[in-house]
């Protein structure tokens, strides 16, 4: 924009057409494609949708030299593991850069071991080696909280803390940074990091599913892989979930793939190890009750451990099925 048009005020009854400039970005496409993603979380999808709104309009407003400054975009998602958080910020992504906000659009996704050196002089070249793939897109920090250690005198999370804490401002019309993690501990990060929370702008809570939610997940997995449940798998499917819901290290979704990911595994080694030698395509993709009710959910009100979802909380456990 040249030094003319910047001063140029435009008479207030110049018309704006927000349709078009709503169908000219294609934002809708992704979410669309976010809606089909993820059954339920409702209120999640409404602030993206207020949040790309309000980023619509002041990309119009820049048109009409209304806005002066980009605004900040940096988020807080928040919620237990499996709600769809990870999915949220590649969607995001995607509609920062149809909207111009980013040039690329990608999604970096990391955790502390990505940022944090374990010696002196280390975090810092992590740290912006990150950042510099990141920019341009998104950088989504999973677990931020565990940046933060102030029991350790000796961690060097607080230096890839004041690094991204600089780049946030600095740089915050080429890089946005989405924090995640359980609400809990991102409320306690954020009130030992006020700086951190100061560049916060959205802050978004992830609910849990529903049992009838993930059931309708389960399937829609299923069907990704050419599955699906046999009447009874799905009865005994629907049984299983809220029992595995009230053991520990559920995780929503993520729980809800383990499970499936075993009940294919005793799919598969009741058809090799079967009487019956004449199978049908009908045998290769259905699930049968029995492959559910063999797991400890019922045999013995025990989670499966193997491949299981809270690995940071299970320490010395015997994977066992």
């Amino acid at each position: 924009m040249n030094e003319s048009t910047k001063d140029l005020v435009l008479p207030d009854d110049t018309p704006v057409d927000l349709d078009a400039e709503f169908r000219d970005s294609n934002i809708e496409e992704v979410l669309a494609k976010l809606d089909r993603e993820l059954i339920g979380l409702l209120p999640v999808k409404t602030r993206i949708r207020e949040t790309a709104a309000l980023l619509l309009v002041d990309r119009v407003r820049k048109k009409l030299n209304l806005s002066a400054v980009s605004p900040t975009l940096h988020m807080s998602f928040t919620g237990n593991p499996g709600t769809g958080k990870t999915t949220v910020a590649m969607r995001m992504a995607e509609i920062l850069h149809r909207l111009g906000y980013v040039r690329e659009g990608h999604l970096i996704s990391v955790t502390r071991d990505d940022l944090v050196g374990q010696y002196i002089g280390h975090t810092a070249p992590k740290t912006k080696e990150i950042i510099k793939k990141a920019m341009g897109g998104v950088l989504f920090i999973d677990e931020a909280y565990y940046l933060y250690k102030p029991e350790n005198e000796r961690d060097y999370g607080a230096e890839s803390i004041e690094i991204l804490l600089q780049v946030m401002e600095n740089n915050r019309d080429d890089l946005v940074v989405i924090l995640a993690g359980y609400k809990d501990r991102m409320d306690k990060f954020f009130h030992s990091n006020p700086g951190m929370r100061s560049r916060i702008a959205h802050h978004i809570d992830f609910p849990d599913y529903s049992a009838e939610e993930l059931l309708i997940i389960a399937k829609l997995m299923l069907a990704e892989q050419n599955y699906r449940f046999s009447a009874e798998a799905e009865k005994a499917f629907a049984e299983y979930i809220p029992l595995r819901m009230k053991l520990e290290h559920f995780a929503n979704a993520r729980s809800i793939r383990n499970a499936l990911d075993r009940a294919r595994m005793r799919q598969a080694n009741r058809l090799f190890a079967g009487a019956k030698k004449s199978l049908t395509k009908i045998d290769l993709i259905t699930i049968e009750a029995e492959e559910i009710y063999a797991s400890r959910v019922f045999l013995d009100g025990q989670v499966d451990l193997d491949g299981d979802e809270m690995v940071e909380e299970k320490k010395d456990e015997v994977t066992k099925d």
